[in-house]
């Protein structure tokens, strides 16, 4: 089972975002009266090396509030310092918490650096988050997703012609969990081609496409599929 993301996000009410049309509504009034002024700006400058944990402890505090796999770029601009500090900060992380034989690690995943729960502890973090409701692709969702994965870009009838049924409404499911999306159009039938996200590879724990397992040992009919699809329409 792939890690599962500590900042996974489950179904519930913020308590931030309670009254946030009102707060917001006071704050553009009161910059109206020009009661509010702007934080100096020594305040917002700050050495990374004056924390008491140092760089790396001041990446962990980035790395636990993002929702998606930030790169060592984006860290670096916002602490102001050389890329090259951060990816040896963040091979060092990733070296103590596999040695610590923390709860949690800190991988690189779809282009980018995140914290996620550690493979062992899945089914814990499964029951306490899911409550054991854990939602699952359907058989024809993980058929047709498999097919768009490795023939992207693809158009939907082309996927359906390998699977030979309709999916049109697996395709609807797979865009709104965020698994595939629109990539393009073909010029001469005006038809859409679909491909996977960076969230489906952040969710098979996966850094490229190019590391998808090959089909050939699972699946040793696959190099004669577009002949079958082609009979098909005979």
């Amino acid at each position: 089972m792939s890690d599962t993301p500590v900042t996974e996000i489950v179904d519930g009410v913020d308590a931030d975002s309670v009254d946030a049309d009102i707060v917001e509504t006071d704050a553009v009034e009161a910059a109206d009266e020009g009661i509010l002024e702007e934080a100096p700006q020594d305040q917002l400058a700050f050495d990374v090396n004056d924390f008491p944990g140092g760089l790396k402890s001041a990446i962990e505090a980035v790395l636990m509030v993002v929702d998606e796999p930030v790169t060592e770029l984006d860290i670096a601009s916002a602490l102001e310092i050389p890329v090259p500090d951060v990816e040896s900060a963040l091979t060092e992380l990733e070296a103590e918490y596999a040695a610590q034989l923390r709860g949690f690690t800190l991988r690189q995943v779809g282009g980018g650096w995140r914290i996620y729960s550690r493979s062992d502890y899945a089914a814990v973090v499964s029951k306490f988050i899911l409550a054991g409701q854990q939602a699952r692709l359907t058989q024809a969702s993980l058929e047709t997703l498999a097919v768009i994965a490795y023939r992207q870009p693809v158009s939907r009838s082309r996927v359906s012609a390998v699977r030979g049924v309709n999916v049109d409404g697996v395709i609807r499911t797979l865009l709104t969990r965020g698994l595939i999306e629109e990539v393009g159009t073909d010029e001469e039938s005006t038809a859409t081609f679909y491909g996977t996200t960076s969230y489906f590879l952040e969710r098979l724990g996966l850094q490229t496409l190019d590391d998808l397992p090959a089909l050939a040992p699972y699946l040793p009919e696959v190099d004669v599929l577009d002949e079958i699809a082609e009979s098909g329409r005979a």
